[in-house]
C-alpha cells in the first residue's frame, strides 16, 4: 500500500495553517521585540550617517579656512605704506591659493565676543586685534612661507589653520561609525537570538503536529519553509513598525543637527532635516528584519528536525 502523503500546498485554501503556527508563533511578542531593535538600529544608522556628514562638512568648510589676527591693526605697517591690517589684507589677497580674504567688522567681532563677555562687549576698553577670515581655493594648501611674509609686514600676527580641527572631527566621525557598526552587529545578533528562541518555542508547542506531518512525508525543507514564512512576516512587520516610529524622532534630531552639517537651508542632496542617504537606508531595516527572521527560523527548524529521534 502506498505511503500517504500530504496534499501539495497549492491545493490548500489561502492562508491554510497546517501546523497551527498562528497559535505557536505569537503575533505580539516577536514583532514587539523586533520593532524595538529596529528602532535602535534606525537611530544607530542615523548617528553613523550624521557623523559622516559632519566630517564632510568640516572638511569642505573649516578645512579650507584660515584665521589671521593682526594685533594693533591701526599702527603703520613695517616696510610698507598704510596700516598693519591693510598691509596684511593686501598681502593675503595677492597670495596664490587664497580664494577670499575679508576683514571682520567691529559688529562681527562684538558678536564673537558676546557669548563670553556679554552684551556689553563693545563698551569694554579692549584693544582688539583685526581678524581676517581667509578661505583657500579648493584643493590647495596655504602658500609656503605665508606666515613669515605676514609677520614681516605686521610683527606678532597670528595665523590659525582650521584643518587640524577638521582632522580631529574626521577621526571622531570614524570612531562613531565604528561604534555604530558594532551596535548594528549586536542588534542583528540579538534579533537572530530572539527569532531562534521564538522558533524553538513554536517547535516545542507544535511538536506532535510536526512529527505527524513529518511521518506523512513532509520534508524538512517544507516544514522549515512554513516556519520561515511565518517568522519573516512577523519580523518584517516588527521592523516596519520600529522604523516608522523612528522617523519622527529622526526628523526632530535632524532639525537640531541641520546647522552643523550644512542642511539648514535644505540644500541639494538633503531630504529636509534628514540626509537623503538616511531616507534611502531606512527601508532596508524592515527588509533586513524579515530576512533575518526567515533565515534564522529556517536554520533553527532544520537543526531541530535533524535532532529528532
Amino acid at each position: 500500500m502506498a505511503e500517504p502523503r500530504l496534499p501539495h500546498r497549492g491545493t490548500h485554501p489561502r492562508r491554510f495553517d497546517e501546523l497551527g503556527l498562528d497559535r505557536a508563533l505569537g503575533d505580539r511578542l516577536l514583532p514587539l521585540l523586533v520593532a524595538a531593535m529596529s528602532f535602535l538600529a534606525a537611530l544607530t544608522l542615523a548617528g553613523a550617517i550624521a557623523a559622516a556628514a559632519v566630517a564632510a562638512h568640516w572638511r569642505a568648510g573649516a578645512g579650507r579656512a584660515l584665521t589671521v589676527q593682526v594685533p594693533d591693526p591701526a599702527a603703520p605697517a613695517a616696510g610698507a605704506a598704510g596700516s598693519r591690517d591693510s598691509a596684511v589684507l593686501a598681502l593675503l589677497r595677492s597670495s596664490p591659493g587664497i580664494a577670499t580674504a575679508r576683514q571682520l567688522t567691529g559688529a562681527e567681532l562684538q558678536a564673537l565676543l558676546r557669548p563670553w563677555l556679554g552684551s556689553d562687549a563693545g563698551k569694554l576698553p579692549l584693544r582688539l586685534p583685526a581678524v581676517i577670515a581667509v578661505r583657500l581655493a579648493a584643493g590647495t594648501v596655504p602658500p609656503a612661507g605665508l606666515a613669515a611674509r605676514l609677520a614681516a609686514a605686521a610683527p606678532g600676527v597670528l595665523v590659525e589653520r582650521h584643518a587640524s580641527w577638521a582632522g580631529r572631527i574626521a577621526a571622531l566621525a570614524r570612531s562613531l561609525q565604528a561604534c555604530a557598526a558594532v551596535i548594528l552587529l549586536l542588534v542583528t545578533l540579538v534579533a537572530a537570538a530572539v527569532v531562534t528562541v521564538a522558533t524553538r518555542a513554536g517547535l516545542a508547542a507544535r511538536r506532535e503536529a510536526i512529527e505527524i506531518v513529518h511521518c506523512l512525508g513532509a520534508t524538512d525543507g517544507h516544514i522549515a519553509g512554513l516556519f520561515a514564512r511565518r517568522t519573516r512576516r512577523l519580523a518584517g512587520l516588527g521592523g516596519l513598525a520600529g522604523t516608522l516610529l523612528a522617523v519622527p524622532v529622526l526628523f526632530w534630531l535632524g532639525s537640531l543637527a541641520a546647522p552643523f552639517v550644512g542642511l539648514g537651508g535644505g540644500g541639494a542632496g538633503s531630504g529636509g532635516p534628514v540626509p537623503l542617504a538616511l531616507l534611502l537606508a531606512l527601508p532596508v531595516l524592515p527588509l533586513g528584519a524579515g530576512l533575518i527572521g526567515h533565515l534564522t527560523a529556517r536554520i533553527t527548524v532544520r537543526v531541530w528536525l535533524r535532532l529528532l529521534p
